[in-house]
């Protein structure tokens, strides 16, 4: 029996976890705004209460763009934030399920990123979320930090429900075709955290991992395939990152490895062209 919070409840990846079955034996603490992570007594409080024993670490700031200038508000969340969950989970035996993003790395290379590859985040919400993960690493709580990418859902903001709102206000969408990544879908992930969270060894494999679903495509190859299969009358059009400026520099390629996570806990992870149908399938219903 375990006593689970998990934080940023009402964010794409808390949202799917409350629709996700937990093992009946556990118990289940769902929390945003009323718990502030970034104050250490509120957390320890909360904690203590509950007799907290798994926190999953959802709340992050990720509004990549705007905090390019409001650096201070995503150091707060994304850095002070996870700093002080990772020191509660020390002082009470508690393990940190946090997550963590594929912007920690430059997308200078060309192969998929290994946990092990060096970090070198282009971005002030990469930078933070980085920041975030060297504070749980030195807190010395146990910690799985789990790092993911283009996280799509039927909740919240994301790259996924943008277009198929702008598909059925136009009839031409312009769409980067030189970024290259991994759109994640959230029920996926949630479902990989449970199966973490089932494991008898669990605690033994401390750490970073990666969790994306499988395959690799650019924003434009997302955007088409989510067009095609809402079967909305919108033609997209590639563009150059040049041609849609930004305030962050997104990496352009950004593909995370996923074989550590396969070996270490039996994952099998589902293709991101199946993830997108069965969450769209999901949004119909």
């Amino acid at each position: 029996m375990a006593n689970i919070w998990i934080t940023g409840a009402n964010g794409q990846l808390g949202s799917t976890l409350r629709e996700k079955r937990f093992s009946p034996l556990d118990e289940t603490f769902f929390t945003d705004v009323e718990v502030d992570i970034t104050d250490p007594k509120a957390v320890n409080s909360f904690m203590a209460r509950h007799e907290i024993d798994t926190v999953i670490n959802c709340a992050a700031y990720t509004a990549v763009d705007r905090a390019e200038e409001e650096a201070e508000a995503a150091a707060r969340i994304n850095r002070d934030g996870a700093a002080s969950v990772a020191r509660a989970c020390r002082e009470q035996g508690a393990l940190l399920i946090h997550l963590s993003t594929d912007y920690v790395f430059d997308g200078d290379g060309s192969a998929p990123y290994a946990e092990k590859a060096r970090a070198n985040p282009l971005t002030v919400y990469g930078r933070t979320k980085r920041e975030g993960e060297i504070a749980i690493k030195g807190s010395g709580c146990l910690y799985l930090i789990l790092r993911t990418a283009w996280l799509f859902s039927g909740h919240g903001n994301n790259f996924l429900k943008t277009i198929l709102r702008l598909a059925g206000e136009r009839d031409e969408l312009r769409v980067v075709n030189d970024q290259v990544g991994c759109p994640t879908y959230a029920g996926d992930l949630a479902d990989a955290i449970l199966a973490l969270l089932a494991a008898d060894d669990l605690p033994e494999h401390e750490g970073i991992f990666h969790y994306v679903n499988d395959g690799a495509c650019t924003w434009y190859d997302f955007a088409r395939e989510i067009v095609a299969l809402s079967g909305v009358a919108c033609t997209v059009l590639p563009v150059t990152t040049g041609e849609y400026p930004a305030p962050a520099r997104r990496p352009s390629y950004s593909v995370l490895d996923t074989a550590k996570i396969r070996a270490t806990f039996g994952l099998e992870i589902p293709g991101w062209q199946d993830a997108l149908r069965r969450c769209l399938g999901q949004m119909k219903r």
